[in-house]
């Protein structure tokens, strides 16, 4: 974990590990307690002391460090502090996500995290009919989670006014760029104040991302925790070389060996995961796929079969798969591998969360092998091989299995994860 400011001794330092020590609006502070939080992760000790002071933060955090409340707790302290307007509360904070799924699980924290609903908190994401996002936009909000796309839409239409934002989240931003985001993102910025924080999370920190920084933020604060080429302590990884013709065979082994309860597989495309998901139920077991051709209607319903335990597996692409937050995943099953080796991490932080152990498992054919070893060079460390199951091991003469680089760590299954003054 490491943090710099800009400038770096402007930094606040608080030797204290509890909530209390943030300087949070007591309120929050009991509402966190009673959510039987107690004290800060790593990414919120970090970032929230530097967001309270209206500082601009470029935060790199992995999925699942808690750097919702990061931004969120922050967002919410300010708005504490104003008084409220019984009226139409104009909207003062603006959360930008790249997936429907995302933007309601953040919406869903703000209104969780705040204090007898004094702060209201609406989402608007594509779909869905735009007419009740209307209707509650025009009853006012102080904090609009929103989808980049279905944004402009309502802007287009002349239902959302941003004149008055002050606080400007962009969450996921390295998968905002992939998923061609971008222009929406700046034509949604201009239409904001000059004079608002911004807070800028992402997961990885690519040239693309350092170059938006460097256009959206101010003089900001830099905050990085967990890298994201470390795999969490919980996480036991391993890797089976199959042909690609006999990869489902071995996905259903899998699943029959120690019985996985909740199961999560990566592909790398929505077609291939369809497919798979047919597969996996005409062999009996209880599957779905989540990707983004699916109507909004299926995909809550799926993600909450997920959740409750009546999916047992989830094949999922990975744009998809950013909006799943669900505790217990014991088990990641890649499929395919990932084209980019960062997307590997990610991944697998889907399991082994909140200090629970988890599995990842790979299956990789002799066209991913490369792909493989991209992996194994990010991360420095060389995945443990597990054999197939006689009968659906590799034909010979395939290429050789690659290794880490020479000079890099090897290890066993489990890998470690490695001034303005405040508004008031």
């Amino acid at each position: 974990m490491s943090t710099s400011a800009i400038p770096r001794e402007s930094a606040p330092h608080n030797a204290a590990r509890g909530f209390e020590s943030l300087d949070l609006d007591p309120d929050l502070v009991s509402v966190l307690h009673t959510l039987g939080y107690r004290e800060p992760t790593p990414i919120q000790r970090d970032a929230i002391p530097h967001a309270l002071l209206a500082r601009d933060l470029l935060a790199c955090a992995q999925t699942g460090t808690g750097k919702t409340a990061a931004f969120a707790l922050p967002i919410l302290d300010e708005l504490l502090r104003i008084e409220p307007d019984e009226h139409r509360p104009p909207i003062r904070a603006l959360v930008l996500a790249p997936t429907r799924e995302l933007a309601a699980q953040i919406a869903e924290s703000f209104r969780g995290y705040t204090p007898r609903g004094r702060i209201r908190c609406e989402v608007v994401f594509g779909g869905v009919a735009k007419r009740p996002q209307v209707l509650a936009l025009r009853r006012g909000t102080d904090i609009l989670v929103a989808t980049p796309g279905r944004l402009l839409d309502l802007m287009g239409d002349g239902a959302v006014d941003l004149s008055q934002v002050e606080m400007f989240v962009l969450d996921e931003a390295d998968r905002m760029l992939d998923m061609g985001f971008l222009p929406d993102v700046r034509r949604i910025t201009r239409a904001l104040p000059g004079a608002r924080q911004t807070l800028l999370f992402s997961a990885t920190q690519p040239r693309e991302i350092r170059e938006l920084a460097n256009r959206l933020l101010h003089e900001p604060v830099e905050v990085s925790v967990d890298p994201p080429a470390e795999v969490g302590e919980p996480i036991s990884q391993s890797v089976t070389f199959v042909d690609a013709p006999r990869k489902l065979p071995l996905l259903l082994h899998l699943l029959a060996e120690g019985e996985p309860r909740r199961v999560l597989v990566f592909t790398r495309t929505k077609r291939r995961a369809d497919r798979l998901a047919r597969s996996l139920c005409r062999e009996g077991v209880g599957a779905a796929a989540l990707h983004g051709d699916k109507s909004q209607g299926t995909r809550v319903r799926t993600l909450e079969g997920f959740k409750g335990g009546r999916i047992r597996v989830l094949v999922a692409t990975d744009v998809a798969a950013r909006g799943i937050h669900v505790q217990d995943i014991d088990t990641v099953i890649n499929f395919e591998l990932p084209r980019e080796p960062e997307t590997y991490v990610h991944r697998v932080g889907r399991t082994g969360r909140a200090g629970a152990s988890g599995s990842a498992l790979s299956l990789c054919s002799a066209e991913e092998r490369a792909q493989l070893g991209s992996i194994e060079r990010l991360t420095g460390h060389e995945i443990p091989r597990r054999e197939a199951p006689r009968g659906l091991t590799p034909r010979p003469g395939g290429p050789r299995q690659p290794g880490v680089r020479p000079g890099s760590r090897s290890g066993p299954g489990s890998v470690r994860r490695g001034g303005p003054s405040r508004r008031r």
